[in-house]
């Protein structure tokens, strides 16, 4: 693991050295319930403002997110083990578009007025109360962001508890916040019991973004007081190359989106269905592709990916490239053998859904690919997971857009990946997500909708 507890503290170490990055104070599990009192405590005066009063007291944390953006994206690359260009860059996209994201998120919560004959009705975007964001380690200050924000401004007070992989830099985060913030809006916890004790606690919401497996416990213990749940979960998202697919593109995105971040994003793509007459040449170009893509410490110049989060991952990557090759995979490219945390870009062709790494999530950078014969075989395959995040659909445009609308991810490509057009919701089918974030409709998610009527 990344982590180690003392008695009173909770150390966050470097993933490529195993060396102590900092520590965080090791919240006591006895005192979420007082936590979570101040908490709803500050929500009676922060939820009496307006939803653009609340924006606007945020929004200075964006220019001090933007000012801080080295130092504290160095923090978050030296914690989480990202290249430190883009542990940077997401300092500093998230407070560049700050700004942007409080007025939307107030503009998207506001009062809406409908009217019929005679009759007048104001839907009321009102806050739930106490909302618990539970975030993960792979994007450590992005997935804090699109949390917190939606949730304050929408009225919220948020007891924030990060991953325990990455606690330093949620812990920044939450201090920018708190410079502008009132006392008890913003709090945060660390450590990982407190995960289940904030769920357990007398919060209202729970935000999560994590393995299918603890989504599904967050919804068992908060069906007891039916707590509303925004859960975005696992996935093992396909891609489709398809006749009259442009394949330098297409493997071009495919080493991109399997291998960015080491593989540990939740849209990667880990199962490639390419149709066979381009097999050849996608397989060939994707090769070539992965070469760029060097394992290195945060601060080598010359790498392109970062570490795996801790070595109980790499573990279960290296586990899954093994059973696939027994069962008749073929190494293409990488698999090579690398000390601590460190794993090759891995291309393996030949893969079946008779392999655990063409069904269970790996979360790591490989990039399977299977030869198909046909449009449907490529579907039905695709659509064959209990997951359904994402999907990319790359081919002949008009077959390709008929294509996207047989899949079953909540969110699809079209020869591109799955980012859209401002506003777009972030979600998920299947057992990939419950609730979902972003977007006005998204922003809403943390809202309870009240409807007021009366006679005109």
């Amino acid at each position: 693991m990344t982590t180690a507890t003392t008695a009173a503290s909770l150390d966050s170490l470097n993933p490529a050295t195993g060396e102590v990055v900092g520590s965080v104070p090791l919240t006591p599990v006895g005192e979420i319930p007082a936590i979570v009192a101040r908490a709803r405590d500050a929500a009676k005066a922060w939820s009496a403002m307006s939803a653009q009063e609340r924006a606007d007291i945020i929004r200075p944390a964006g220019a001090r997110l933007v000012e801080r953006a080295e130092e504290l994206g160095e923090l978050l690359s030296r914690e989480q083990g990202k290249p430190i260009k883009e542990g940077i860059g997401e300092v500093r996209g998230c407070g560049s578009r700050l700004s942007d994201e409080v007025d939307e998120i107030a503009e998207a919560v506001r009062p809406q007025v409908l009217k019929g004959d005679g009759v007048r009705s104001t839907v009321y975007h009102d806050p739930y109360g106490v909302c618990a964001a539970i975030t993960p380690w792979n994007f450590p200050i992005l997935m804090p962001h699109w949390m917190v924000l939606p949730a304050l401004v929408a009225g919220n007070t948020v007891v924030l508890k990060p991953s325990e992989e990455t606690p330093l830099i949620a812990q920044a985060y939450a201090d920018v916040l708190n410079e502008f913030l009132p006392a008890g809006v913003l709090q945060i916890v660390h450590g990982r019991e407190q995960g289940p004790a904030l769920v357990k606690a007398d919060v209202d919401l729970i935000a999560f973004t994590g393995s299918k497996v603890t989504g599904q416990a967050i919804m068992r213990e908060a069906a007891d007081g039916l707590k509303r749940v925004i859960l975005e979960l696992g996935s093992k998202d396909p891609l489709l190359v398809l006749e009259g697919a442009d394949v330098d593109k297409a493997a071009e995105f495919a080493a991109r989106n399997a291998f960015r971040n080491c593989g540990q994003v939740c849209v990667s793509t880990e199962r490639i269905y390419v149709d066979r007459s381009l097999h050849e040449r996608f397989v060939a170009r994707l090769a070539e592709q992965a070469e760029s893509f060097t394992a290195g410490p945060y601060d080598d110049e010359n790498a392109a990916i970062g570490p795996m989060i801790h070595a109980k991952q790499k573990a279960h990557v290296a586990w899954q490239v093994e059973e696939a090759i027994t069962k008749g995979a073929k190494v293409v490219f990488g698999n090579e053998p690398r000390d601590g945390a460190f794993i090759s870009p891995t291309v393996l062709d030949g893969v079946t859904h008779d392999m655990d790494i063409m069904k269970t999530e790996t979360f790591g950078p490989v990039a399977c690919v299977m030869a198909v014969d046909s449009v449907d075989e490529a579907v039905e395959l695709a659509n064959d997971s209990e997951y359904g995040l994402g999907a990319a659909v790359f081919g002949e445009e008009s077959t390709a857009q008929s294509v996207a609308r047989r899949m079953t991810a909540g969110m699809v490509g079209v020869n591109q990946g799955i980012g859209g057009a401002p506003g777009m919701p972030w979600v998920g089918a299947r057992q990939s997500g419950y609730s979902f974030h972003a977007g006005p409709m998204g922003h809403r998610q943390f809202c309870q909708v009240r409807v007021v009527s009366e006679g005109t």
